[in-house]
Parts: C-alpha cells; structure tokens; sequence
C-alpha cells in the first residue's frame, strides 16, 4: 500500500466540503464545478480548489468536455482506500 496515496486520500475527506462533493458524485455519478458551486455556495476559486484536492487525492476522475471539467469518483482510490482502513481492524 503506498503511504503517500492514503494521506492524501485521508486528508482530501477530512473536509467537510470535499466530503459533501463525494457523497453528491455517489448518489449523482458525475458533477461539474458548477453543480457544486450551486450545492455548496463556495465561490468558483474555492470551488476549484476541493476539486483539484480531490483529483489530487486519486479519488475522483475528470474529464473535460468543452468548457466544462466532468467529475466522478475513482471507484479504484476509493477501493484503496477502503482497502487500508479495512486493515486497521
């Protein structure tokens, strides 16, 4: 298991906003930066930053489609990630 991916991928849900965009991305399956704007009311920049924390953490992918960056989760990072915390026990 690479320590480095489950700190990031730690850290990046340990937000509560971050976390509100994964459970959004579960039940809807893909979003975009203005979806979530609109569901969180963070301005775009702060928007864009969880977005990038998230892509960062290996457990949502994007794709760009025009103008728009398409969001959904990684199901392999959260495996992974699942994965780590299933040994904690």
């Amino acid at each position: 298991m690479d320590h480095k991916f489950v700190e990031k991928a730690s850290g990046a849900i340990a937000d509560k906003y971050r976390l509100q965009i994964l459970l959004a991305l579960s039940q809807k399956g893909t979003l975009n930066n203005s979806d979530i704007q609109e569901m969180t009311g963070l301005s775009q920049p702060c928007v864009s930053h969880h977005v990038k924390t998230l892509i960062d953490s290996g457990l949502v992918s994007s794709h760009k489609e025009g103008r728009n960056q398409n969001l959904s989760l990684n199901k392999d990072g959260l495996k992974d990630l699942s994965g780590f915390l299933d040994k904690l026990t």
